[in-house]
C-alpha cells in the first residue's frame, strides 16, 4: 500500500528531529550554571512528555486537521488522531494517508517538530522560573500557539503565511525559530532579570555538554531540514548539502568574529556558531544553491553575535541562553535572505529570489511572513504569560532565596553535582 522507502526516510528523519530536543538539554544544561543544570536540562524534557500529549490530543489535528482550507486553523476532525489508524489499515486511506507513506509518519515528524521549538523557548528563562509555570505555558503554547502558526505556514492552499501572502518556509524558520526565540524573549522579560544581572559574569559550567549537545543538534538537524521535503529525492539531498555547508560556514564566521572582537576564538563560540548556521538556513534548505549556503552562513554569525553581545546588553532584557538572539535573529536573517537567493525553479511560489529575477515580490512576501508571525505569537504570549502569571500568585519566579541556592536542590531536590551542592 505504501512505499517502503518513502515510509521509511520519514521515519528515519523523524527520529533524527526527535533526538534534537535531549540534545538541547544537553547544549542549554552546559550554558547554564553549575547550580541549575538539572532545572534546565528538566525543563527540555519536560516538554518531551507535555507535547507528546498535547499534540496527539488535539495539536496535529488544529494544524493539519481539515481541508486546508482555513487560514489560521486546521479543524476538529482528527482529535485525539481520531481515524489515522484506519488509514494504515486501508479503511480509509483516501481521506488519511499519503500516497507514498501513511499520516501517521507525518503526525511524528510534527510531533518531533513542536517538541524542539517548544523546548528553545525554555533557555530564555533559565534560573529563575518556578518549573510549574513553565509546564503551564509550555502546555496551553502548544495548543493555542504553535499549531495555528504551523496550519498558517504550511497548512494548505488557504493558509494566511503560506499561501495567501505567499512566504517560503521550507523548514520552520517562521514556525520554528522566529516563534520560539520570540516567545522566549517575552517571556523572559515578564518574569524579569535574574539576580545579579548586568553585575556578575554568567559562563557556562560545562563546556563539553555544549559542545555534545550542539553535536547532537547537528546531527538531528539533517533530518529536520531534509525531511521537510517529504520525499528522499533530489531536494531532499540539497537541503542535507545545505545544511552541513551553511553551519560550517557560520562556525567559522563565528570563530572569526571572536578571535577580533575578544581576541581568542572558543569551543562555546563555535558550538553557537554552529547552531546559528542551522538555524538561518531552515527555511531556505531546499530552495538556494551551496553557495548562497555558504553566504548565509557567513552573514548570520556577526548578526546573532550582536544580538547576543550588544543588543541584549543595550535593551536590558535578561534572555538567559540566547534564544532570542539565535534563533529569532537567526531565523529573521535566515528567512529574509530566502527571499534574495531562492533559485526560482525551486521556489513553491511563481516566485524566485530578488538576486535571480530582479522582482522584490518573494523578498516582500518573506518580510510580510515574518511581521504577520511576529504579531500574531507575539500578541498571544503577551496574554498567556499574564494569565500564568496570575495564576502562580502573581509571579512567574521562584522566591530570592530559592535563586540564591539554585533550582537543582530548592525546586527538584537533587544536584547534577552533590559534591558541589551549595557552590555555584
Amino acid at each position: 500500500m505504501f512505499d517502503t522507502g518513502s515510509t521509511g526516510f520519514m521515519l528515519v528523519c523523524a527520529m533524527l528531529v526527535l533526538l534534537m530536543t535531549p540534545g538541547l538539554a544537553f547544549f542549554y544544561g552546559g550554558l547554564s550554571r553549575r547550580k541549575n543544570v538539572v532545572n534546565t536540562m528538566l525543563m527540555s524534557f519536560a516538554v518531551l512528555g507535555i507535547v507528546g500529549v498535547t499534540w496527539t490530543v488535539c495539536g496535529w489535528s488544529f494544524a493539519y486537521g481539515g481541508d486546508g482550507s482555513l487560514p489560521f486553523f486546521g479543524g476538529f476532525d482528527q482529535i485525539g488522531l481520531t481515524g489515522l489508524v484506519a488509514g494504515i489499515t486501508g479503511e480509509a486511506p483516501e481521506a488519511l494517508s499519503h500516497d507514498a507513506y501513511p499520516a501517521m509518519a507525518d503526525v511524528v515528524f510534527q510531533l518531533a517538530f513542536c517538541m524542539i521549538t517548544t523546548a528553545i523557548i525554555t533557555g530564555a528563562v533559565a534560573g529563575r522560573v518556578k518549573f510549574g509555570a513553565v509546564c503551564a505555558f509550555v502546555a496551553v503554547w502548544t495548543v493555542v500557539v504553535y499549531p495555528p502558526l504551523a496550519h498558517m505556514v504550511w497548512g494548505g492552499e488557504g493558509s494566511l503565511v503560506g499561501e495567501v501572502i505567499g512566504a517560503l518556509d521550507f523548514a520552520g524558520g517562521d514556525v520554528v525559530h522566529i516563534s520560539s526565540g520570540l516567545t522566549g524573549l517575552i517571556l523572559c522579560v515578564i518574569a524579569g532579570r535574574r539576580r545579579g544581572f548586568g553585575m556578575i559574569s554568567y559562563r557556562p559550567h560545562n563546556v563539553p555538554f555544549v559542545a555534545l549537545g550542539a553535536t547532537l543538534l547537528w546531527f538531528g538537524w539533517f533530518g529536520f531540514n531534509a525531511g521537510s521535503e517529504f520525499a528522499p529525492d533530489g531536494v531532499a539531498a540539497l537541503a542535507l548539502v545545505n545544511t552541513v555547508v551553511a553551519s560550517g560556514a557560520a562556525l567559522v564566521s563565528w570563530l572569526v568574529v571572536e578571535r577580533v572582537r575578544v581576541g581568542k576564538p572558543t569551543l562555546v563560540g563555535a558550538a553557537t556558531g554552529l547552531v546559528a548556521g542551522l538555524v538561518v538556513i531552515t527555511p531556505a534548505a531546499g530552495f538556494v544553491e551551496p553557495w548562497a549556503a555558504a553566504a548565509m552562513g557567513v552573514v548570520v554569525s556577526p548578526v546573532c553575535y550582536a544580538a547576543v553581545s550588544l543588543l541584549k546588553r543595550r535593551l536590558g532584557y535578561d534572555d538567559a541562553l540566547d534564544a532570542f538572539g539565535i534563533h529569532a535573529v537567526g531565523g529573521i536573517t535566515g528567512g529574509l535572505l530566502t527571499g534574495l537567493f531562492c533559485v526560482p525553479e525551486l521556489s513553491w511560489t511563481d516566485f524566485g529570489g530578488l538576486l535571480y529575477t530582479g522582482d522584490p515580490t518573494l523578498l516582500g512576501a518573506q518580510a510580510l511572513g515574518i511581521l504577520v508571525t511576529v504579531v500574531f505569537v507575539g500578541v498571544l504570549d503577551v496574554v498567556l504569560g499574564f494569565i500564568v502569571k496570575a495564576c502562580f500568585k502573581g509571579s512567574l519566579r521562584v522566591s530570592e532565596a530559592e535563586e540564591a541556592q539554585g533550582l537543582d536542590v530548592a525546586a527538584h531536590g537533587e544536584s547534577a553535582y552533590p559534591a558541589y551542592v551549595g557552590l555555584d
